[in-house]
């Protein structure tokens, strides 16, 4: 099953005696695959000893790609591969983790995310959310994704005002420029943000929640390690997908006539992904994730021929620029002085189904109100 995976992986990882081994296969996107190995390599440093010995795959492309249709409720197939991903979806089998931004993407200036979290802490506290553009927001690449594309069309012009602002972003430009417009700090001054995926999901989710904006998100089809802990009407005001303009509309009209609601939505979202996604908490989920999947394994891991030891501190020492400035701010200096978080028993499948419930009642209501509100605006005209 881990062989099999190899056919998109971009690396191999194998942790025999707290040392990591890997075999590279094929050139990931930028350095994804470096800051991903990377910040493996730190929960090694953070609990010495206390990771089992282990053998994966890694993909670092955005889709997930073992679909649950082959191997799922099916007598004639071998078992799926076992592949480790950014991101899954509902048809989807592969292995969830968290991606490599938290430990900076030298590429287009995002810190590592303990310093970038303070800032947007910072940036928050730079305009009350009373005082902010009554706007919706988004920043970001419009061309990874049709979806995008129809976002564009939102933006004012002569005939309708959809109360959304939305802006295309030239990464070339910027980084030519020193990334002077693409601050995520400098962000944090729009009553409402929107999310939407591009690709697949984007890592954009956990910037965009923690700005205490009351965050618009257009119908996902993906999800990575944290956000289906995400409900709607508490974290976040969704967004139909077939419909992006009206339904932005109306929800930036139902927000300017229940601010306080809005704002303790996104107060509510802001301080889940301030709190909850602290680095202590991402890397006790990666160190739980691992170790559970290593008491799966059936075999001995051995250090696979032609692996390459890795070390933080080669890693770093080979680094040059950006990237290592990052890889030392990200460094982790030492043995943790607490042991990890004790991780929780499995959902019953009554409490998992109810959550879904949940989900689907949220949005079901948004639906029926943001109908309401164009028959009566409809009716008006």
């Amino acid at each position: 099953m881990v062989r099999r995976a190899r056919r998109t992986a971009n690396f191999r990882l194998t942790i025999v005696d707290g040392r990591a081994y890997v075999v590279g296969y094929r050139q990931s996107f930028q350095s994804r695959d470096t800051f991903t190995i990377w910040g493996i390599l730190q929960v090694l440093r953070r609990y010495p000893g206390k990771v089992r010995d282990l053998d994966l795959m890694f993909d670092c492309f955005d889709r997930p790609v073992i679909q649950k249709q082959f191997y799922v409720d099916r007598n004639d197939t071998q078992p799926p591969p076992l592949l480790f991903k950014y991101c899954g979806d509902d048809k989807s089998l592969d292995i969830v983790f968290p991606d490599w931004s938290f430990w900076g993407w030298p590429e287009i200036n995002i810190k590592p995310w303990d310093s970038l979290m303070k800032e947007i802490a910072e940036g928050n506290q730079r305009t009350k959310w009373v005082d902010r553009d009554a706007h919706a927001y988004w920043k970001g690449n419009p061309a990874v994704a049709k979806t995008r594309m129809d976002l564009l069309k939102c933006n004012v012009s002569e005939n309708h005002d959809w109360h959304a602002r939305v802006f295309a972003q030239d990464w070339s430009k910027e980084s030519q420029e020193g990334f002077k417009e693409s601050n995520l700090a400098n962000q944090c001054k729009h009553r409402y943000k929107i999310y939407i995926e591009g690709s697949a999901w984007s890592v954009s989710d956990k910037y965009i929640l923690a700005c205490d904006s009351l965050t618009l998100l257009v119908t996902p089809h993906y999800y990575d390690f944290f956000t289906r802990s995400l409900i709607p009407l508490h974290h976040y005001w969704p967004i139909n997908e077939d419909d992006k303009c009206k339904s932005i509309k109306f929800a930036v009209d139902w927000g300017e006539s229940h601010k306080n609601k809005a704002q303790e939505m996104g107060q509510l979202a802001s301080n889940f992904i301030l709190e909850d996604l602290k680095m202590d908490n991402v890397c006790d989920y990666m160190f739980h994730l691992l170790n559970e999947y290593a008491k799966l394994l059936k075999f001995k891991p051995t250090v696979p021929e032609k692996a390459v030891e890795f070390c933080s501190e080669t890693m770093a020492c080979s680094a040059q620029g950006v990237a290592k400035d990052y890889m030392m701010e990200s460094l982790e200096k030492g043995p943790a002085v607490k042991n990890t978080c004790t991780l929780p028993p499995p959902y019953d499948p009554q409490s998992l189904y109810a959550l879904k419930r949940q989900h689907a009642d949220s949005t079901r209501q948004v639906e029926t109100w943001e109908s309401d509100y164009w028959e009566t605006q409809s009716a008006k005209n």
